[in-house]
């Protein structure tokens, strides 16, 4: 039986390519794997920003790096190109890395480099979630191995 494709930020399967070259990988990847064939997808590395980076926040539409620099375009080309790989590959399913300016989920942090955080969503989220892809959280994940019918809306 074929596995159903998932997007999922890199740096939950290991990849390093957190702000800071670190990664968020998480402990239920074997049984992920077990289940869904896992499409790897770093949106900050693929819409041009380099690793280490300096950390950003969401001010409103705009994402900003804690140097001051406005690096909204790499945030939208890379949630753009998320897109296009749900589109190619039919994938209707992401899991994204919570709090995260480009994958934040739930929250994210308010912009203020305070380490506060809000409620909203990444880039990348948005752009998903406004094209019909559901996306989930890492802290998701025993739900969505536990029940194929789970929804992160409800």
């Amino acid at each position: 039986m074929k596995k159903e494709k998932i997007l999922i930020s890199s740096c939950l399967v290991g990849d390093k390519v957190r702000y800071d070259g670190r990664s968020n990988q998480v402990d239920s990847l074997d049984e992920l794997l077990e289940k869904y064939e896992l499409v790897p997808f770093c949106s900050e590395v693929e819409g041009g920003l380099r690793v280490p980076r300096a950390p950003s926040e969401r001010e409103g539409d705009r994402v900003i790096n804690s140097l001051g620099k406005d690096v909204t375009k790499q945030y939208h080309l890379g949630a753009e190109r998320a897109l296009n790989i749900c589109k190619y590959l039919g994938i209707t399913k992401a899991i994204l890395k919570d709090k995260s300016p480009a994958c934040g989920v739930y929250e994210i942090y308010d912009g203020t480099f305070a380490h506060k955080k809000k409620k909203g969503e990444g880039t990348t989220t948005a752009l998903l979630r406004e094209n019909g892809i559901t996306v989930y959280s890492e802290k998701d994940i025993p739900q969505l191995l536990n029940n194929s019918n789970f929804d992160a809306d409800d």
